[in-house]
């Protein structure tokens, strides 16, 4: 993984581009995700950029926030996004850019080494960052094809990549299911027809196929078989079907072509 002044780099790069396109949208435009428009994306990723915010500078205070999850049960992370895109657009453009501004700095001092609470596994500031960035593109996914308009991959891309391969065994403990205890061959060729491969070149279970779709399918943008991604072995297959690269309860994901 690259340093966390990298990832926020890229992560900067990724929120502009999202920032841009819906700068001048309409925001009541209905996304893939079903029951949110454009203003649901951003109040999400306000939302989220918030709570890592807590996450990082007050640690301990982040354990009523899972208390309020928990409670609250699987409406949760709708309720919040309803909240915030009630608010006018102008206003909650500007909240997104100061919080995720504000989250920034604070991940660019954090101390090197600690861990960070979550909704998942305990992160440190580079795997928050990766995290960010990932939530940041899925959910610029859903703006994109809302709009029509053309998501561009770019090497950013890995840095999702990376964390799809990293949350292999956390999807399958989602699912109730032991961990394969082998780990997988993934071979994506990147943007630029690079290829970038995770885990060892002997291994039986493998992913081979387009660093995006492998992105769209860990994201739960794509499903597997709406892809060209080519699996070798049951475990991967399996793997491939359940994959998600947030935290929280199991995506359902989307079917075909949709994002």
């Amino acid at each position: 993984m690259a340093d966390v002044g990298g990832i926020l780099g890229d992560l900067a790069a990724e929120s502009r581009e999202l920032d841009d396109v819906v700068a001048d949208a309409d925001w009541a435009t209905p996304t893939p995700a079903q029951g949110w428009t454009i203003a649901h994306q951003i109040a999400h990723l306000t939302w989220t950029d918030s709570r890592a915010l807590i996450a990082v500078r007050t640690p301990d205070d982040f354990g009523a926030e899972l208390k309020r999850a928990l409670a609250a049960g699987e409406t949760y992370v709708d309720d919040a996004a309803a909240e915030g895109a009630a608010k006018p657009a102008a206003e909650l453009l500007a909240e997104w850019r100061t919080t995720r501004a504000d989250l920034a700095a604070a991940l660019e001092t954090a101390p090197s080494g600690e861990k960070f609470p979550w909704y998942g596994p305990p992160m440190s500031a580079a795997s928050m960052a990766t995290a960010r960035l990932m939530e940041t593109w899925a959910h610029a996914q859903d703006v994109f094809d809302a709009l029509g308009l053309v998501h561009r991959p770019t090497a950013r891309l890995r840095h999702i990549a990376w964390l799809g391969v990293r949350t292999r065994d956390f999807a399958f403990s989602l699912h109730g299911l032991t961990p394969p205890p082998e780990p997988f061959r993934v071979e994506l060729t990147a943007p630029d027809g690079e290829t970038w491969a995770f885990g060892p070149e002997a291994a039986a279970q493998r992913v081979t196929g387009e660093a995006l779709e492998f992105c769209l399918v860990v994201t739960q943008r794509r499903d597997p078989a709406a892809t060209g991604l080519v699996v070798t072995g049951d475990d991967a297959r399996e793997w491939l079907g359940i994959a998600q690269a947030f935290a929280g309860p199991p995506g359902a994901g989307r079917a075909g072509g949709a994002a």
